[in-house]
């Protein structure tokens, strides 16, 4: 099996693509002939990435800045893409939150469970059926191998990855013979330039710099694993750790260790 051949008509959908991995991903997807739908929030971010691929890889880039965690923003998007012929979708937008769920903002979290799992559920069932029809497509779903464990002070974000894994797994068994691709990435730290130590944030100083992996490899590796249709792939030392423990380990063991650490990340 292998991804979509790019074609005029077709567009491969990137959201989060203002930035890190989505950024990558488009990069990517340009570089090998797709022409895009790049979504994320940040129109004017948006628009020179777009320009420097049409002009780089010579394929088309449309823009559309909507806010996913927003039901009423992301409804004429959902609308739009369920008309068009989308060859790739890469559910990639996400948020994340650290600290006790008491103490953080509740209208905050609830964004972060739509935008997490909602959208991600809702542009999945935009585009399938058509996929389906021409038995041809490729779903790249960013999971994180957070959804495979409890993880105290990061409930909501370890919740919605859950989802996320748990979706996208499920769903490659209704898919299968289909002639439709379904991969979850499941990354861990990922860095898309090195930090000023000045400015370095709580994650960065706490992660190894042998931990972290470049945003381009993960877009890469991931689009790789989607053409051969593997049903996960999980780059970097920390994810594939954190897979095996969350896997394999007593959940009342590991919960009181990764909690400790996120803590940490909440300041």
């Amino acid at each position: 099996m292998s991804l979509p051949n790019p074609n005029p008509d077709a567009r491969a959908v990137v959201t989060g693509a203002s930035s890190g991995i989505g950024e990558a991903l488009a990069a990517e997807l340009a570089a090998r002939g797709h022409s895009l739908i790049l979504v994320a929030r940040r129109g004017e971010v948006m628009e020179k990435l777009a320009a420097e691929l049409r002009e780089k890889y010579g394929v088309e880039v449309e823009v559309r800045a909507a806010d996913l965690s927003d039901r009423d923003a992301r409804g004429p998007l959902v609308a739009e893409l369920a008309e068009r012929e989308i060859s790739i979708l890469c559910n990639n937008a996400g948020i994340a939150t650290f600290g006790p769920l008491t103490e953080l903002d509740p209208g905050y979290e609830r964004d972060q469970v739509e935008l997490n799992a909602v959208a991600v559920h809702d542009l999945t069932l935009a585009v399938l059926p058509g996929m389906v029809a021409r038995r041809s497509g490729a779903i790249l779903m960013v999971g994180s191998a957070a959804g495979n464990m409890p993880i105290p002070n990061n409930a909501t974000y370890a919740a919605t990855k859950a989802f996320v894994n748990t979706f996208s797994e499920s769903l490659r068994g209704e898919l299968k013979d289909s002639g439709v691709n379904v991969t979850l990435l499941a990354p861990g730290p990922v860095r898309t330039e090195t930090p000023d130590p000045a400015e370095a944030s709580i994650v960065d100083k706490l992660v190894p710099d042998f931990l972290w992996i470049s945003s381009e490899y993960v877009a890469k590796v991931s689009l790789d694993a989607l053409a051969e249709n593997k049903m996960r792939i999980v780059p970097g030392i920390l994810s594939k750790g954190m897979s095996v423990a969350g896997q394999y380990s007593p959940r009342s063991v590991v919960a009181p260790i990764v909690g400790t650490f996120y803590k940490k990340l909440g300041g």
